[in-house]
């Protein structure tokens, strides 16, 4: 199954979003961020990795097809049970530079 038709299967989409042909998903605001160090880039993928969670729509990291966490199971950087067994503690100031 293709990444949008999945997602708009999944989240429905408003009337103004409709209006101005916008996918369900994408935010529209966004924020910036340079990384600044190793344990900096730990820190955002531990919330990008862990916000499909924190937000309800998985109960864990790995249930999200579509993730990188996939990717990075397969290099060694997560355990794939990761986020599966409770919340994950994550910075208060990640995500909302």
């Amino acid at each position: 199954m293709r990444y949008n038709k999945a997602i708009n299967e999944t989240w429905a989409t408003s009337e103004s979003r409709k209006k101005r042909g916008e996918q369900a998903l994408w935010q529209r605001r966004f924020w910036e961020h340079l990384i600044r160090d190793e344990k900096d880039l730990e820190r955002h993928c531990d919330y990008i990795h862990y916000n499909l969670v924190k937000h309800g729509y998985v109960a864990a990291p790995k249930d999200w097809q579509f993730s990188t966490f996939h990717e990075f199971v397969k290099r060694g950087v997560y355990d794939i049970d990761w986020g599966a067994m409770g919340e994950i503690m994550l910075d208060d100031h990640i995500g909302n530079e």
